[in-house]
């Protein structure tokens, strides 16, 4: 088996039409999303962002 990753640049808030179509143009099967999250330390309090995606694609043969 071959497998594939990709990196996907993403903001939450409003690539969610760019990650659909991003998927849907894959000609393998995907295996998982992995998630880069990163922390963010603000005045308030922390929290934390999603700054791109590893998708992983199983290669068809």
């Amino acid at each position: 088996m071959k497998y594939k990753v990709h990196r996907f640049d993403i903001k939450m808030s409003k690539d969610q039409l760019k990650l659909e179509q991003f998927l849907n143009r894959l000609r393998g099967e995907v295996v998982s999303i992995v998630p880069n999250v990163k922390p963010i330390f603000r005045p308030m309090g922390a929290t934390a962002k999603v700054d791109f995606l590893l998708i992983i694609e199983k290669q068809r043969i």
